[in-house]
């Protein structure tokens, strides 16, 4: 599509079991049941989940996607390697981690970047990335739109984690709007109140979501996103937030009343707010 440029949401954290998957997971089915057109890709290439919370299985993968283009760039179709997660009249596509442990340290930072590129028919595309700055997540965050940066911050090691991914983002020089600081369990009691974190931080908490421990077990044992395992929960019902903050839409709608298809006037505002964010980079036309 001449002149289209793909919306890429990082989601990004510095420490495990802070919730990445799953609000990557529930990120794509938001965006796709707002009418989006919407790919999930699991970065994850060792240890990756998503094709397991949402019980999907695939024929192919990302080590398949790169050994086709690195074969022949010409013919290369990426849609040709996605998988599509349909469920309730929402779908969205996933481009799978590798299967084999091998496979996964053959991955080509150069090929997946391309791989990206050539994603130019979606309006987002959602990576559920690995808690390390590696080389392949530097790139990506390079070709992010937003850092979506996730963490629980309920006892010091999780602060300092956080404050140090912080400060190393700001480093690498991504500018502050791009990075939305998401703090996971919010409503929990904690050691260290979220005021004092932001203030540690010297930024604040772009947005809060609470713990539902039941209803990401419930989402997880269905292979369902949480609006479909756990429409009523105070965390779907976050999400469900977050996705209008990125979408431009006017957060005050419950999730019930959300229609399965944005109208265009309302996709091109939410496009045209992300779009004017700074330090990204443009993906290529399809």
């Amino acid at each position: 599509m001449e002149g289209h440029r793909s919306i890429v949401i990082a989601v990004f954290s510095t420490s495990a079991g802070s919730g990445k998957t799953i609000t990557a997971i529930n990120l794509a089915a938001g965006l796709a049941k707002e009418g989006y057109q919407t790919c999930l890709v699991d970065l994850d290439l060792q240890f990756g989940d998503v094709m397991g919370y949402l019980d999907m299985v695939s024929d192919t993968t990302l080590a398949d996607a790169q050994r086709a283009l690195e074969r022949n760039a010409a013919s290369f179709r990426v849609e040709d390697y996605l998988t599509e997660y349909s469920c309730g009249g929402v779908s969205f596509s996933v481009l799978p981690p590798p299967r084999e442990i091998n496979d996964a340290y053959m991955v080509n930072v150069d090929t997946v970047a391309e791989i990206i590129r050539r994603m130019g028919s979606f309006n987002f595309i959602v990576l559920d990335m690995t808690s390390v700055f590696s080389t392949l997540n530097l790139v990506m965050l390079d070709m992010s739109t937003v850092i979506n940066f996730v963490g629980v911050v309920d006892f010091l090691p999780a602060v300092k984690n956080y404050k140090v991914g912080y400060d190393t983002l700001l480093r690498f020089e991504y500018e502050e709007r791009k990075i939305r600081l998401v703090e996971n369990k919010a409503d929990e009691e904690k050691y260290i109140s979220s005021r004092d974190v932001e203030r540690l931080l010297g930024a604040k908490f772009y947005h809060r979501l609470p713990s539902d421990t039941g209803a990401v077990t419930q989402s997880i044992r269905m292979g369902r996103p949480l609006m479909f395992a756990a429409p009523l929960s105070p965390l779907t019902q976050s999400y469900w937030q977050l996705v209008g903050r990125y979408t431009n839409r006017d957060d005050s709608a419950q999730a019930q009343n959300h229609p399965a298809s944005a109208q265009e006037g309302k996709k091109s505002r939410g496009l045209s707010w992300l779009l004017g964010l700074g330090g990204f980079a443009a993906h290529g036309s399809k």
